[in-house]
């Protein structure tokens, strides 16, 4: 994985069976998208646009490792905070309370 320096961007690679990459290299000649990156990232927003338990999924990983706040598991799950708290007391995640790091302090001050 390569991270740009003045982006948020990252560049992937990883590997497609044949069928997949044959189709991918088709993507751009459809005329639909301008880039295999574009298709891919519509892609990965309708997946999880379309999966709210993949996104449930995602968001308790990100929050029980202390990489999202709570507002951000909200955000990602698409549903209000207190159903959010539930959910994760269900699934025994631990619900920290305020800011712990300087990091996560320059990000409340962000936002």
């Amino acid at each position: 994985m390569v991270k740009s320096e003045n982006s948020k961007s990252e560049t992937m690679s990883f590997t497609l069976p044949k069928t997949l990459r044959l189709e991918l290299s088709a993507i751009i000649e459809t005329g639909y998208y301008d880039s295999v990156s574009e298709f891919l990232r519509d892609a990965m927003r309708n997946i999880l646009l379309n999966r709210k338990d993949l996104r449930i999924a995602i968001a308790s990983v990100l929050y029980k490792e202390r990489k999202i706040s709570l507002g951000k598991a909200v955000e990602i799950i698409g549903t209000d905070i207190e159903s959010v708290k539930k959910l994760f007391r269900e699934k025994d995640i631990k619900l920290k309370r305020g800011v712990e790091t300087r990091e996560e302090i320059e990000e409340e001050l962000k936002t």
